[in-house]
């Protein structure tokens, strides 16, 4: 086995340019299997660039980038697609529902796609839906749906069949705070039951706390439960690092606790702009614990 097998996704010295235009610099991380990875920055900074290169959908100008342990140079659109589909789910920004499919044909349509016997698609669809809430919405069409119930499909969509890796790209963007906060823990439950890679790109810097001091916990009972995380108690949620990038460089990589304490430039400037910086939010440790308000 090669060293770079253990990494679910491994960049090395990674750069890619638009225009004469730095996007990547020299960009190396390894994300770990079953390692969430929290990846903020100002808009602009290149968050959803990595996503496009991790993914396959953009190649890079010099680096190179390995999925499950396997270089992605080289590979034609058909093979690269064949590797997105076995290895991993992806939930982009923009809405991508078919509006003229009901719930049960949205989730089942990736599925279909690569040919899974019937049973085994009503089965894993079932299985998805009851995840995310939606069981007993199955025949409803997406504009009958709500905004928070739409973005569940999404996660829906890309979660069936339980991918090895998960993408987000700003997840939980447009929703209400009790919808974000549903969207947040079903993050948590498929890194944490179901042993999830992932990269989590967010602005909400509020988010990374919560995520790195919850788990998924599954009962005898069969019920899973979201529960706080003592400090070094272990598990997904104690594995899980910060990257802030800053023009396209890795400028801080750490834990979620480094992150908060840390004194460098650049984080400083992400937690506590200056009047006329790049929009963002604020650093909050928890928004949700008791007694406080859910930030919107």
């Amino acid at each position: 086995m090669n060293n770079n097998e253990q990494f679910a996704i491994e960049f090395r010295d990674v750069s890619l340019s638009f225009d004469d235009k730095r996007a990547l610099d020299e960009m190396s991380f390894q994300l770990e299997r079953g390692q969430m990875i929290c990846i903020t920055g100002v808009s602009g900074s290149g968050k959803s660039v990595l996503l496009r290169v991790a993914s396959g959908l953009l190649v890079p100008d010099e680096g190179q980038v390995f999925i499950e342990g396997h270089s992605i140079a080289g590979l034609d659109e058909q093979g690269l697609l064949a590797l997105r589909s076995a290895t991993m789910g992806i939930v982009f920004q923009e809405q991508s529902l078919f509006t003229g499919m009901s719930v049960y044909d949205n989730t089942a349509y990736r599925l279909d796609e690569h040919g899974w016997p019937e049973a085994d698609t009503e089965r894993a669809v079932r299985e998805i839906l009851r995840f995310v809430g939606l069981e007993d919405d199955m025949e409803k069409f997406p504009e009958e749906l709500s905004v928070g119930m739409g973005r569940r499909l999404e996660f829906a969509r890309v979660l069936v069949g339980w991918p090895k890796i998960m993408l987000f790209d700003e997840a939980t963007s447009g929703l209400d705070p009790i919808n974000a906060r549903i969207m947040l823990d079903l993050v948590i439950r498929a890194r944490d039951i179901h042993q999830m890679s992932s990269l989590y790109v967010t602005k909400e810097l509020h988010e990374i706390p919560y995520l790195a001091s919850h788990s998924a916990v599954r009962q005898q009972s069969g019920e899973i439960l979201i529960q706080s995380v003592a400090g070094g108690s272990g598990g997904p949620a104690n594995q899980m690092r910060v990257i802030l990038l800053e023009d396209g460089r890795v400028a801080f990589l750490g834990t979620p606790g480094e992150f908060e304490s840390s004194n460098l430039a650049a984080v400083t400037r992400m937690t506590h702009p200056a009047p006329g910086a790049p929009s963002t939010d604020t650093y909050i440790p928890d928004p949700w614990s008791r007694g406080k308000k859910p930030v919107s």
